[in-house]
């Protein structure tokens, strides 16, 4: 499917998910989930009409988190755990900016866990997809946050012993204002949950199931294939986040993929702040920094 939209009064560009393949391969593993990622990310954004150069890809470190490389769009490949805050000062700086977010249950939910809660309370308006496969799969296969009682790994010959986080039912209570999860062996599905999530305004998650294939035997595509069901096909209503928590708790016969909760209306950071609010993308605004408060401020951080 393609979508032509105008760009700056030009003539309309028609674009393809071919448009949004980055000038790298993926190295991931074959039959590794996150490639069902990426080719939903590329379908949803040519269906959007979004041109490349209006989209910004911010990554930690993993597995997943390579998915800048391989996606076309201004892209930043950080520091572990840290993607949702250079995300954060990036929307903050160009508003206009669409800003997605990619990276792995390690990343985000462990070494980023912080930043995770901070960025759902203020509802930043960033889309954060979270490649959960349930393991440290770059590190060769310890448990993650996300890794279920009794998981024998690297690190856990025995059977890990720690309860897992939910990451649908801490995004719900911690404010974010869209939260759902996919299914990365449905990229159509995926894909639908994507566009909703992009066009939310405000802080957007989905925790998609991408089974690791190397490391992760227990949480294979068998395994969800029996057990997934469509959160549309339930006559859920995304409105009412406690039926939304009940539902995600649900782990067992039946796992839920969906919009679990949405609250729209909910005001963006950036639409609180005065400045931004008042003023635009700050890239745009008059009276910039002079050229001594600006080699001021290198000065101090050198």
């Amino acid at each position: 499917m393609t979508i032509t939209k105008e760009l700056g009064g030009s003539a309309p560009i028609e674009l393809t998910p071919k448009d949004f393949k980055g000038l790298a391969d993926p190295d991931w593993c074959p039959g590794c989930g996150d490639f069902g990622v990426l080719n939903a990310l590329q379908r949803s954004c040519a269906e959007m009409g979004i041109q490349p150069h209006s989209i910004l890809t911010v990554s930690g470190i993993g597995c997943s988190s390579n998915f800048p490389g391989y996606f076309n769009s201004y892209g930043m490949h950080t520091l572990h755990g840290r993607a949702l805050a250079v995300a954060g000062g990036a929307k903050l700086a160009n508003h206009e900016l669409t800003v997605i977010v990619t990276g792995g249950d390690g990343d985000g939910y462990g070494i980023g866990g912080n930043h995770f809660t901070h960025t759902a309370r203020r509802n930043v308006d960033l889309t954060y997809l979270v490649m959960n496969n349930q393991i440290y799969g770059l590190t060769t296969g310890q448990i993650s946050p996300t890794s279920s009682v009794g998981m024998k790994t690297k690190s856990t010959p025995f059977g890990s012993v720690e309860t897992p986080l939910n990451p649908l039912t801490s995004a719900i209570m911690n404010g974010a204002t869209f939260v759902a999860r996919g299914y990365s062996g449905d990229p159509r599905h995926l894909s639908d949950i994507m566009k909703q999530a992009i066009q939310h305004k405000g802080f957007s998650l989905i925790d998609i199931l991408s089974p690791c294939v190397t490391f992760n035997r227990d949480n294979d595509h068998s395994f969800f294939k029996q057990r997934v069901n469509k959160l549309e096909d339930a006559n859920h209503d995304t409105s009412d986040w406690k039926a939304a928590c009940e539902l995600a708790m649900e782990w067992g016969d039946k796992i839920f993929t969906g919009v679990f909760f949405q609250r729209e209306g909910a005001s963006t950071l950036e639409q609180q702040e005065p400045v931004l609010r008042d003023g635009g993308p700050l890239i745009k605004q008059m009276n910039p920094l002079t050229k001594e408060q600006g080699s001021k401020i290198i000065n101090a951080l050198m």
